[in-house]
């Protein structure tokens, strides 16, 4: 009897738990204020391969491109067509593409990385990364009201919408306070890093359920597993998915906000 319980007990299910997927142990350093686990090798290593392949493809440009640089043309040209002359205009969209480019195309690298075999992770799934490039959008959108109209002309927009009967301002003004400059770079951080997350748990969950019904079960269970790996392959194309998308309202949210506060009315 005891045989048959011990038995029943290995064949256990243990789900994706946040400690065990996010608050992963040192590899580097551990144990000083420099120290590195997964997640932030991960976001160093997608940096660093982002900024090899443009320079690789851009370090000798051509008048008749090459398909390295019409590849990172096209890139750009996207970010460029889509978000910055879309959203600013073409003279405001030039100020500003290098921010925009860099926000969207580090977005998608450090998003990528969760379906990457070995990598497995997403450097924006853990909400410190967020935060910053949240805090980055912030920073901008301010800079671009102050060096556009004004920081006084930009805080009166924001905080005092035109054509509003002026008793209205005592309700307005501390909404709007709460909506730009607090509201706006929460929601930033917060929509990136809960998406991913959740994603990055999902499969977790489906890969983690396929390898507990083949290996461990076996026999009739096994057909569960396929059902699990059909489910993970179709998370997987999602977080393909998620990775651009995710990328794209980021940048495009800070293009919306920057256009905002550069306007000279509202």
């Amino acid at each position: 009897m005891p045989v048959f319980i011990a038995a029943a007990e290995e064949k256990t299910f243990e789900p994706p738990s946040l400690d065990h997927e996010f608050f992963l142990p040192g590899i580097l350093f551990d144990g000083t204020p420099f120290e590195l686990n997964r997640i932030l090798l991960v976001r160093l290593l997608a940096v660093a391969v982002l900024m090899f392949v443009f320079w690789l493809a851009l370090r000798k440009p051509k008048v008749v491109p090459g398909k390295g640089q019409s590849l990172a043309e096209i890139a750009i040209g996207f970010v460029k067509t889509q978000i910055a002359d879309g959203i600013l205009g073409e003279k405001l969209g030039h100020k500003y593409l290098p921010l925009l480019v860099t926000l969207f195309f580090g977005i998608f690298a450090m998003n990528i990385t969760g379906i990457i075999p070995g990598l497995n992770i997403a450097g924006t799934s853990l909400i410190g990364m967020p935060l910053v490039l949240a805090v980055v959008a912030y920073v901008a959108f301010i800079w671009a009201g102050s060096r556009e109209v004004g920081f006084g002309t930009f805080v009166k927009n924001a905080l005092f919408p035109s054509g509003v009967p002026w008793p209205m301002y005592i309700l307005l003004t501390p909404i709007e306070f709460i909506n730009v400059f607090i509201v706006r770079p929460v929601s930033l951080a917060l929509r990136l890093f809960l998406n991913m997350m959740v994603g990055h748990l999902l499969l977790v969950l489906t890969f983690s359920a396929t390898n507990f019904f083949v290996f461990t079960m076996g026999g009739l269970d096994a057909g569960f597993g396929v059902v699990t790996l059909l489910g993970g392959f179709v998370m997987t194309l999602v977080e393909i998915l998620a990775a651009v998308l995710q990328a794209f309202v980021f940048t495009l949210l800070t293009a919306v906000f920057i256009q905002q506060a550069a306007a000279k009315s509202h």
